[in-house]
């Protein structure tokens, strides 16, 4: 278990297996995660578990599971630091989920934006799973006693239940879970689409064109970028109404750690051409270890698997003293 140290704080991060990641969770998380390895304590769990919310077709949810166990590698996260696994090989996640929901009010999860967006999408799968998933993420979350939890700004309802279940139950039963703190990276934290930069950068935008998928051929990230949608000004800099420019300027500034104010001077006196090529040829180029890197681990599944497979018993570990001692205080026998 030395993967988990003392003195330092503890994060757990979580992402679906839902198949191609984009560019905005790359940028709007996965980059954030990787760097916080040297930081923090870190657990970072492949939730499959929440992905049959929705139907899935065995073998693609299979193959996207180790997929996004070996994108998760190839972006840098380092099992000798860190513990990867996949949720559902830790059957505390599914055990506490049940404990808590009896702790969670129907009318609580009854506000959750995500269910409505989600019911309205999946007419004819509105299933109670659908409903208690937050219930499922509170215990992926709980179960680790984490310090922090890095969430995008529109993942904070998700965590503020979370934080409403512990202190319900702690209320209860004195000091079982720790309340954890909500981790929000200053730049990144919402990439919007490249077509419709009023909304959230999403796979599931059936123009292609609007977002970019991590493992995107160089040729098809940069046309990708020339196509963005701009404004009339040619003028690259930060404004109310330009939506296409701020949201390639927040880009450039995450690949590059430039701020807005000196991608501005970079770009003074230059048109949108150039600046989009500027963009794409660096999100190419940040991209290219991760293809070549995704490449080699997902050809070695035996590999792949010995590694999500001592995740698991290392994330096993912790998970089963935070679930037993909740079981305790309810009062089961063990």
């Amino acid at each position: 278990m030395d993967n988990i140290t003392q003195n330092k704080k503890r994060v757990l991060s979580a992402i679906q297996p839902s198949g191609m990641l984009t560019l905005g969770n790359y940028l709007g998380a996965l980059k954030n995660w990787v760097n916080m390895q040297d930081e923090f304590d870190c657990l970072y769990a492949v939730a499959d578990l929440h992905a049959i919310t929705v139907r899935q077709e065995p073998s693609k949810l299979r193959q996207q599971i180790y997929s996004t166990c070996a994108l998760l590698l190839a972006l840098g996260i380092n099992p000798e630091n860190s513990v990867m696994f996949v949720q559902s090989h830790v059957a505390a996640h599914s055990q506490l989920s049940w404990l808590l929901s009896c702790y969670t009010q129907f009318g609580e999860l009854s506000r959750m934006t995500q269910f409505k967006d989600k019911s309205a999408k999946h007419a004819d799968n509105v299933n109670v799973g659908l409903f208690s998933y937050p219930v499922l993420m509170a215990a992926d979350i709980l179960l680790y006693q984490p310090d922090l939890v890095p969430v995008g700004a529109d993942q904070k309802q998700h965590l503020e239940i979370a934080r409403d279940i512990a202190g319900r139950f702690n209320s209860i039963y004195g000091d079982v879970f720790k309340i954890p703190d909500p981790y929000i990276a200053k730049t990144g934290a919402k990439i919007m689409s490249l077509q419709d930069p009023t909304k959230k950068m999403s796979k599931s935008d059936e123009n292609l064109n609007s977002w970019v998928a991590i493992l995107d051929t160089p040729d098809d990230i940069m046309r990708k970028f020339k196509r963005a949608v701009t404004d009339s000004e040619a003028k690259v800099c930060i404004g109310e109404e330009k939506l296409g420019i701020n949201n390639l300027i927040g880009i450039y500034s995450c690949i590059t750690g430039k701020t807005a104010e000196e991608i501005e001077n970079e770009f003074y006196g230059k048109g949108y051409g150039d600046f989009k090529t500027a963009v794409g040829e660096s999100v190419v180029e940040a991209l290219r270890p991760v293809r070549e890197n995704y490449q080699t681990f997902i050809a070695d599944k035996k590999q792949l698997e010995d590694i999500y497979k001592a995740g698991a018993e290392k994330a096993e570990y912790y998970a089963r003293r935070t679930l037993s001692k909740a079981m305790k205080k309810i009062g089961f026998v063990l």
